[in-house]
């Protein structure tokens, strides 16, 4: 059988999906990764995979180049005529639901991590594109041949509520899911005595960037010797992008050491005491704290969509911080850094629930349960391959 993955960049099907291709292609299945133009996609023909590059603006409003995107993607899907299109994204949901009608493509998957900028941003262009993309993503995903693929209750109650697509036809797999195999706990962290903090995502505002830059010039004017790391690299494609600039400068004040893109997560992960991500976005199940949970970092988050399904129960698998408030983000690392027990305490349990509940290999199997709905008697089987999978270096901060 032949399956299509289409994302809006090569980076997120090269470091989210690349596993689950991964898994198809085990089983006997072709994979084809479709995405604009990128610096990841020239890796897929080393691991067996062909790649279409796409023309598509992430970012575009412009309706005759929009029509030119969609246009492009049902002639792809014609000359390629997949079985299924998993399509990732609410922007490719949309567009490959409706391309995949027009090119009679079988069977569609849409998988929404989140809602995006258009659902969380309050800036006018986002709230008056709310309603038109509503419309659009009910036009084209509530569909028979198609499912829908959430990361959380609160977007599925989001969906449900706004009758935006049947509930039959919604499955809720909380996160790509993280190899628990290569992301694990070491002795390294916290070697020298000093606390290391680490924020591991898009610099987005909404990722709550401004806060820990801020709870990072509390921490030093109290005169705590704590390093606050960055890791992840500016958005063009997202509105609310911090500028390459205004990171500089917050590296230059000696506030932050900032990585920019980081291949290899699992060494840099060797070398962290604390994962802190205080978001307000609506996230689906933040990758880099399912992630830091498993390699055993004492984890701070917000209680907010995605992010309370990693840390559920504050000071137990994790500490609570409410969203846009950096005083309280610089009193719970104050604490950690003060109270080295509860910081392993919290990484044990964050390791024991990656383990429990996200591991890959169940994220996958369920994965190919949801293609199996779609496909019937054709769906993929065979072993589940992820632990004998090559280890893969990937940089998983978004």
């Amino acid at each position: 059988m032949k399956f299509v993955f289409y994302a809006n960049t090569d980076w997120y099907l090269y470091n989210f999906r690349l596993s689950t291709a991964r898994r198809l292609q085990a089983d006997g299945h072709e994979v084809v990764m479709l995405s604009p133009p990128g610096e990841f996609g020239g890796r897929f023909a080393c691991l067996g995979f062909r790649w279409v590059t796409l023309p598509m603006d992430r970012a575009s409003l412009n309706p005759l180049r929009e029509t030119v995107t969609l246009q492009h993607l049902v002639r792809v899907l014609r000359r390629e005529k997949p079985d299924l299109l998993h399509n990732f994204t609410v922007k490719c949901a949309v567009y490959g639901g409706l391309a995949a009608r027009l090119a009679g493509v079988p069977a569609t998957v849409n998988a929404v991590a989140g809602m995006g900028y258009v659902f969380t941003s309050n800036d006018l262009k986002a709230r008056c594109l709310r309603p038109l993309v509503r419309a659009l993503m009910r036009g084209t995903l509530d569909h028979r041949r198609s499912l829908l693929i959430l990361q959380n209750p609160d977007d599925e109650e989001i969906f449900r509520r706004s009758r935006l697509v049947a509930p039959g036809r919604i499955e809720v797999i909380r996160s790509s899911g993280v190899d628990t195999g290569r992301f694990r706990p070491t002795s390294m962290s916290g070697s020298d005595g000093r606390l290391r903090v680490l924020l591991a995502a898009r610099l987005l505002w909404e990722k709550g960037i401004g806060e820990y830059v801020e709870a990072a010039r509390l921490l030093k004017e109290q005169g705590r010797d704590i390093e606050f790391v960055l890791a992840g690299a500016p958005d063009p494609g997202n509105p609310r992008s911090v500028a390459h600039e205004q990171v500089q400068r917050w590296a230059e004040e000696g506030l932050v050491t900032w990585l920019g893109h980081v291949e290899d997560m699992p060494a840099l992960f060797a070398t962290i005491d604390v994962m802190a991500l205080p978001s307000y976005y609506r996230e689906g199940v933040p990758k880099s704290l399912i992630e830091g949970a498993a390699a055993g970092l004492a984890l701070i988050t917000t209680d907010q969509p995605g992010c309370r399904e990693v840390v559920t129960r504050h000071g137990k698998d994790g500490l609570v911080v409410p969203p846009r408030d950096a005083p309280a983000l610089a009193a719970l690392i104050a604490r950690l850094d003060d109270d080295r027990a509860l910081l392993h305490r919290l990484g044990t349990a964050a390791r024991e629930k990656a383990v429990a509940e996200f591991d890959e290999r169940m994220v996958i199997q369920r994965t190919m349960d949801v293609y199996g709905r779609l496909l019937g008697g054709d769906a993929p089987s065979g072993p589940l391959a992820g632990s004998a999978l090559p280890e893969l270096r990937t940089n998983r901060s978004g």
